[in-house]
């Protein structure tokens, strides 16, 4: 009975795992793992050489008998090499150096959102879907990007060069609505990870153009008429230095 009910249970995963990622959940659906040609635990997997040099360097911030707090910056890591996702064999490769089970990353790998257990684009786009973005008009944002590159969210362009995911409040909500692009496009040696706030739908699509022609643009506000996360126009108060409170002595402190 219990053999019966796991074979149907195994049947509807691999169901899941052929359908369209449009048609599931995605982050439910990355729960689960089953080997594809590119993707199973006997494939080999290493940093590079490099980035031997970066996981010292980030093992060096704890004690040696705490080398699983690495797993994160690790993981970080693995994923800028292997061009935005982490395959089950990179995630062993991180467990044998810190020295636990590979289930104790998985479990890591598969809560956090921002580690990618599919293909991305070289140039991954993440549209902010938190409340405050989504008034400004993030809903607009996304639609225009997926129209523009003709792929649904979380789908990879044809030519390999983008894909386009929702990741919840990144901070500049003064600046909404705004989008990420984690560049995968040189590696980890090259990698960046960018804000674009005040953008808009036409602006979107500008941005992805510059991209594909190897264009960099300066991160931080798409509105001219704003500096930073200031108003548009310049300040209009707190224009001279802020007095001191008259409750103590500053300098005595």
């Amino acid at each position: 009975m219990l053999a019966r009910l796991a074979a149907k249970r195994l049947l509807e995963i691999r169901q899941l795992f052929r359908q369209p990622l449009s048609s599931r959940s995605f982050s439910t659906a990355l729960n689960y793992h089953i080997d594809s040609p590119e993707n199973k635990p006997e494939l080999p997997w290493e940093f590079t050489d490099a980035n031997k040099e970066k996981v010292r360097e980030i093992l060096s911030h704890y004690p040696s008998n705490y080398k699983q707090s690495a797993v994160i910056p690790l993981l970080d890591l693995a994923q800028q090499q292997h061009g935005g996702w982490l395959t089950v064999s990179s995630m062993n490769a991180v467990a044998k150096i810190i020295e636990v089970a590979p289930i104790r990353v998985y479990e890591v790998a598969t809560f956090y959102s921002m580690f990618n257990r599919s293909k991305v684009g070289k140039y991954h786009l993440l549209v902010c879907g938190t409340t405050p973005c989504m008034i400004r008009g993030s809903r607009e944002i996304e639609d225009a990007l997926l129209k523009h590159l003709g792929v649904k969210r979380n789908e990879v362009t044809k030519d390999g060069l983008f894909s386009v995911g929702e990741m919840e409040c990144m901070g500049c909500c003064v600046n909404a609505p705004m989008i990420t692009v984690a560049d995968y496009s040189n590696g980890s040696e090259g990698y960046t990870y960018n804000y674009y706030e005040d953008v808009t739908p036409k602006r979107v699509v500008e941005i992805v153009e510059m991209l594909r022609s190897g264009k960099k643009l300066p991160p931080g506000t798409q509105n001219p008429q704003r500096i930073k996360c200031g108003p548009e126009g310049g300040n209009t108060t707190l224009l001279s230095e802020p007095k001191p409170p008259p409750c103590r002595d500053l300098d005595a402190c």
